[in-house]
């Protein structure tokens, strides 16, 4: 059935230039690849190779062979217009007692999208952001958040469900926040622009104040989920929000790293654990920030601004 699903679609190899004394064969398949490894050195030990986190699937003299699934082996996975990419990284890693260096190679097979194909947990609608190994999405779901959107279209009043997540690759475990949320009626902020408040003062919900909008229990660390109740602001033209999603150290949530609900007759509540729900206190005031540190030398976390739209709100029937 794959097979058929995937009858025609254009196949594409890039490898980067060796300047090892070998040869690499890669065969990209619909949902699977193989990749073989020909060594012309005696000293080279295939049994250190590894394609992601993944041991050779066999070898033979100076042969080495892997043929693995996509959903295996780390692949990172890029859906980008009208084109899927998975990439991974063919590595050598030298024994204590050898004297060969090691050295990692990009492996990258492109497909062309089928325009039936979506993934079950990021939709190709979503908006795709990269930050160095980290890949940020951002995309309008269905009512229980399992799959993508079936319209842009949302009356007013009725719930516009939003996911925003990252993938983290070979990062440690980060926890996904919207930052700041503002609605407009262009792709582009201008100095003039009209903008409605959403998210404001570092992950405090404020259109929860005064609707039914709310972020949703978490599901993954990674992910974060919006029931944004629609609004009356540019009614009938199309609507975009301007976001900064947050990777941060799930153990560093401070006064300006944090996801915060208004509850009515309660107050304000901390999403990801309510016995910390002070850390919203600051809401109704300034939250201050600190500086950002980038996960790239190991520290606590990536900010990455994100569009998502065109989407309408339109009047009740």
């Amino acid at each position: 059935m794959m097979a058929l699903v995937w009858q025609g679609v254009l196949l594409a190899v890039l490898v980067a230039a060796m300047s090892v004394n070998a040869d690499m064969q890669v065969d990209c398949r619909p949902d699977y690849m193989t990749l073989v490894w020909r060594e012309s050195r005696n000293q080279v030990d295939p049994t250190l190779f590894r394609l992601g986190n993944c041991i050779p699937t066999s070898f033979s003299g100076r042969e080495t062979v892997f043929t693995v699934g996509f959903n295996d082996c780390n692949f990172r996975r890029l859906v980008t217009g009208d084109q899927l990419i998975y990439s991974n990284d063919l590595m050598h890693i030298s024994s204590p007692d050898s004297n060969e260096l090691p050295f990692t190679l990009p492996v990258v097979c492109s497909y062309q999208r089928p325009k039936d194909w979506y993934n079950p947990t990021y939709v190709p609608e979503f908006n795709t952001y990269g930050e160095g190994e980290m890949v940020f999405h951002i995309g309008l779901m269905n009512e229980d958040f399992s799959g993508p959107a079936e319209s842009t279209s949302f009356p007013l009043g009725s719930f516009i469900p939003i996911m925003a997540s990252v993938e983290l690759n070979f990062h440690q475990p980060l926890l996904l926040l919207l930052d700041e949320c503002v609605a407009a009626a262009t792709p582009e902020l201008n100095p003039g622009s009209h903008l409605y408040p959403i998210i404001t003062n570092k992950g405090c919900l404020v259109d929860s104040k005064t609707s039914g909008s709310r972020f949703e229990p978490r599901q993954n660390s990674s992910e974060i989920h919006l029931s944004l109740q629609a609004f009356r602001f540019a009614m009938g033209k199309e609507v975009y929000l301007h976001c900064e999603l947050v990777a941060w150290d799930p153990v560093g949530l401070d006064h300006t790293k944090k996801a915060c609900n208004y509850v009515q007759n309660h107050g304000w509540e901390l999403v990801d654990n309510p016995a910390y729900s002070n850390l919203c206190d600051c809401c109704d005031s300034t939250c201050k920030s600190r500086r950002m540190r980038s996960t790239a030398s190991g520290k606590l976390g990536v900010v990455k601004k994100a569009v998502l739209g065109p989407f309408t709100i339109t009047e009740n029937p």
